[in-house]
């Protein structure tokens, strides 16, 4: 008996390590529909053919929405609006006070402006989203109608509303698209809690993304907790990398070939921007020539950096005592109260500005 019972256990055993070496690396969490239910909208990515990926932190899910007829109709372009708040609040029958602007994207062809909304707080809160168009004309998108894909995140950090800050408000805290893949960057529920993850798109799987850190110059220490906060895909020396901006606030560059799922990765700390403050959004442009990464930040104002010394700038390894470090910027004291920002055209950007009356849909010249 004795004998059998050892048998049965070591069969037993087999049979579980085999279902454990079996579970895929990607989760299987793909579905297509029409007319998404979110249950929140915060950072917002267009792709090349016009897909507007959305990501909805409470659900802990990224959308791919299909803009099909809703994309169309506008004059060309964007238009600014004053008291942009108001007239957002006005059209979903509450007041400004009610909405929170969560980000701005330009659409790829049409260039007309895409504001996502929340309107009201807390559980009651509903994701609204909007066009606006080069006459400044305002029309609300029905996302009941839309065609989308869905990947749910896996991994992703429970809520925690009485934190200094909602981990589950961080699940998704900026995405961009490049070469068929949507780059996501957030929190997850691991102890090295700071993620970038690749998505291919369309949608058939997630993995569980590349765990990243840095060496914050000004702090002066290795962190693994503090989440990418904005960043572009950029190239260098003919290589792709992620530029990272996190909060207090170190800029940062990841080789994407380095960027493995399942992975963990250091980052190489190319600039130190201040303390006291965090990077909302980032664009990258050219002008007269030159290349610039343009960062809106929320007590430093606006920053231009030049990015030819990006390659081969020095790694920050060590204490920065000083106030900033590494490489080069300039203040951009026309821009003021910038929360969101996008590439309008070559020659502007478009930005949600904050001032002492409410909210402003701004067209500015790219400094």
């Amino acid at each position: 008996m004795r004998s059998l019972h050892i048998k049965l256990s070591v069969l037993v055993a087999i049979v579980v390590f085999a279902s454990w070496s079996t579970v895929p690396a990607a989760r299987q969490a793909s579905q297509t529909g029409t007319g998404p239910v979110l249950a929140s909208m915060g950072p917002l990515a267009f792709g090349p053919d016009g897909t507007l990926f959305a990501a909805d932190n409470q659900g802990a899910t990224i959308y791919a929405l299909d803009l099909g007829a809703q994309a169309n109709g506008g004059a060309a372009g964007a238009k600014g609006l004053d008291a942009v708040d108001q007239k957002l609040a006005a059209l979903l029958g509450t007041g400004a006070r009610e909405i929170t602007v969560t980000d701005l994207a330009v659409h790829p062809r049409t260039r007309n402006a895409y504001v996502s909304v929340m309107r009201g707080q807390g559980a009651g809160a509903a994701p609204a989203l909007f066009r606006v168009d080069g006459t400044g004309a305002i029309t609300s998108v029905s996302l009941q109608t839309l065609k989308f894909q869905k990947v749910e995140l896996p991994n992703a950090p429970a809520a925690n509303p009485s934190a200094r800050q909602n981990p589950r408000t961080q699940v998704v805290t900026d995405m961009a698209f490049a070469d068929g893949r949507l780059w996501v960057a957030g929190l997850s529920n691991e102890e090295f809690s700071s993620k970038l993850r690749a998505i291919p798109y369309p949608f058939a799987s997630v993995d569980r993304g590349t765990s990243v850190e840095i060496y914050h110059g000004n702090h002066q220490q290795l962190e693994t907790r503090s989440p990418v906060n904005a960043f572009v895909p950029y190239t260098l020396n003919n290589q792709p990398y992620l530029l990272a901006g996190y909060t207090c606030t170190p800029l940062v560059k990841f080789p994407i070939s380095d960027l493995k799922p399942g992975g963990k990765v250091r980052g190489t700390t190319i600039g130190e921007f201040g303390a006291g403050n965090r990077v909302l959004d980032m664009i990258v442009y050219r002008k007269g020539g030159q290349e610039f990464l343009l960062t809106a930040n929320n007590s430093r104002g606006v920053m231009k950096i030049p990015t030819n010394p990006f390659a081969s700038a020095s790694p920050i390894t060590t204490p920065v005592e000083t106030e900033t470090g590494g490489v080069p910027f300039e203040k951009i004291t026309s821009m003021t109260g910038i929360e969101q920002l996008d590439k309008l055209d070559d020659a502007n950007s478009i930005v949600i500005a904050r001032t002492n009356t409410g909210i402003n849909l701004q067209v500015v010249p790219l400094p």
